[in-house]
């Protein structure tokens, strides 16, 4: 079989140069936007979305991420703001305004500070499948692989002026949906369409395209969307997240599942967001905690063929050697002394890259 296809999706966040708090100015920032990329909406009005078209070639990806993310930028600084590749905000918003859209505009109503406190930008990842079935397969297998891609992603460790103790924050404030997190095994599609009607029927979502499963079957196209990691702060982290992603759903269209309990994965999905990769993760082939590099060994050797070892290789080393987003951030917050700086230094390095 040729490579599966691969899209991804990012949402950048708005932010004041001045204030260097989120701001709302979507609307000015998606009516601006003279390029080909998309720049859409997202629940907020600082946020901004953007996402590649299906592609095969990872050098294809790379450069459709790095042409959005322009995309997004100059939109954002047409409209005074800057667009940032956090996944939370170190700084409290400005104002907290859901984008006026009706379906967004239910939020608020429905799930209350669940909602209101929704200021996070994740990135997902879709990769074609043969069919529902296959899907399905796949949706049970790669599951006890995700807290790795969670610790790779980590960018979030600053929530409103402080640090919060976490590599992700974003992981946790996402976590209060009623539907994220890792699922139990569906087996077939019956009971993945009769856990996604229930949990409408019951309100715990709007309609199916509030299924925040860690990992789903996409409602628009032929795809598994994972859904597990933050918004990165290079291009290049998100094209080793989409990578491995593509390599685990084409290693378990055809290998069984590893029978893991769901709120086992939860307690490793906590772990992948407390520590990134600054600490062991749990190993899921051996069931223990083990070091970054070991699980990521792992991973590789189970997807074989399947993934591309010399580019993941390429793409990991630099993300251990500077660290990922929220070692970066870390860093920047020790050497100037607050939480503004950490705005400031990502605002100063995409007005002068």
């Amino acid at each position: 079989m040729s490579p599966r296809t691969l899209g991804v999706e990012e949402e950048l966040l708005l932010v004041d140069p001045d204030s260097l708090r989120p701001v709302a100015r979507a609307g000015a920032a998606v009516a601006a936007n003279r390029r080909e990329e998309e720049v859409g909406h997202e629940l907020f009005g600082h946020q901004l979305e953007t996402s590649t078209e299906p592609a095969v070639e990872p050098d294809d990806v790379l450069a459709q991420l790095r042409a959005g993310r322009r995309a997004v930028q100059e939109a954002a600084r047409a409209a005074g703001a800057v667009a940032l590749p956090l996944a939370t905000s170190p700084l409290a918003p400005e104002v907290e305004e859901f984008t006026p859209h009706d379906r967004y505009l239910r939020f608020e109503g429905a799930f209350g500070e669940v909602a209101r406190e929704a200021h996070v930008c994740a990135m997902h990842v879709h990769v074609g499948i043969e069919s529902r079935e296959e899907g399905l397969r796949v949706l049970d297998g790669i599951r006890p692989w995700l807290p790795l891609l969670v610790a790779m992603s980590a960018n979030s460790p600053y929530w409103r002026g402080h640090d919060t103790g976490f590599a992700s924050w974003r992981t946790v404030v996402w976590g209060r949906w009623a539907t994220t997190g890792s699922r139990e095994p569906f087996g077939d599609a019956a009971t993945y369409d009769e856990v996604a009607r229930s949990m409408v029927e019951w309100g715990a979502a709007l309609d199916p395209g509030m299924l925040y499963f860690d990992a789903r079957l996409s409602a628009h196209a032929p795809t598994v969307e994972v859904r597990v990691a933050d918004v990165c702060l290079e291009a290049e982290d998100a094209l080793l997240v989409a990578v491995l992603v593509r390599g685990l759903v084409s290693t378990y269209a055809g290998r069984d599942a590893e029978p893991w309990r769901a709120d086992l994965l939860r307690a490793a999905t906590w772990r992948a967001a407390r520590v990134g990769l600054g600490d062991e993760l749990v190993h899921p082939l051996a069931r223990r905690l083990a070091p970054p590099r070991e699980v990521l060994a792992a991973l590789l050797e189970v997807c074989g063929e399947h993934v591309d070892a010399d580019l993941v290789e390429s793409l990991v080393e630099p993300v251990l050697a500077r660290g990922t987003g929220a070692v970066q951030q870390r860093r920047v917050h020790e050497r100037e002394g607050d939480v503004a700086s950490v705005v400031r230094d990502l605002v100063d390095r995409i007005a002068d890259p």
